[in-house]
């Protein structure tokens, strides 16, 4: 028994595709990339955005590490301005000042902080009972110089990218004990 396969006749004019066909696919191709090209850039954006918080966070820490432990064991300081004081360290002279100019929080001139956003840099000095000193006037900070028991920084830092908005981190210090310091209530 002979079996007979017919073959669909092939007309010349109906190879490809039709152009509503080709429109559809090009649509549906356009609406995939633009999610997959939004995806990636979101991606980009976010990890920048985290790069910022971690630079900030860590320089931060970092900062106030080392702050912390020259306060610990000073065993006197002097308020020069609202934003600097000097603190003396086995008989050496540390100076931690606010830069404005550069907004930096440095330490004997080195900057220990950076992307300080301008206007958010203040030292809080607290006497042995815990109230909080003025630094606003020459006389004040004097008084505080011999009475300054106990340090707090407040400070917010920020960073700025091109394709992120700003990353803004605020600091709000523990308060550092002057342990070497002597003051009496």
């Amino acid at each position: 028994m002979t079996t007979i396969t017919l073959l669909p006749i092939r007309r010349p004019g109906r190879r490809g595709f039709t152009l509503v066909e080709v429109m559809i696919s090009a649509a549906l191709s356009t609406f995939i990339l633009a999610g997959v090209l939004s995806t990636f850039l979101f991606l980009g954006r976010s990890g920048a955005n985290l790069r910022n918080y971690s630079d900030m966070e860590s320089q931060a820490r970092r900062g106030l590490e080392l702050f912390a432990e020259d306060v610990r064991q000073a065993s006197a300081i002097t308020w020069d301005s609202e934003v600097q004081c000097t603190l003396t360290v086995n008989a050496a002279s540390i100076v931690y000042a606010y830069n404005s100019g550069t907004n930096t929080f440095t330490r004997n001139g080195a900057a220990i902080i950076t992307g300080i956003t301008p206007g958010t840099f203040a030292f809080s000095a607290f006497n042995v009972a815990g109230t909080e000193m003025e630094l606003d006037t020459a006389a004040k900070r004097t008084t505080a110089s011999s009475s300054t028991k106990q340090l707090q920084i407040t400070l917010e830092a920020m960073r700025t990218n091109t394709t992120v908005v700003d990353a803004t981190n605020t600091v709000l210090s523990a308060r550092f004990i002057l342990r070497n310091k002597i003051v009496t209530a």
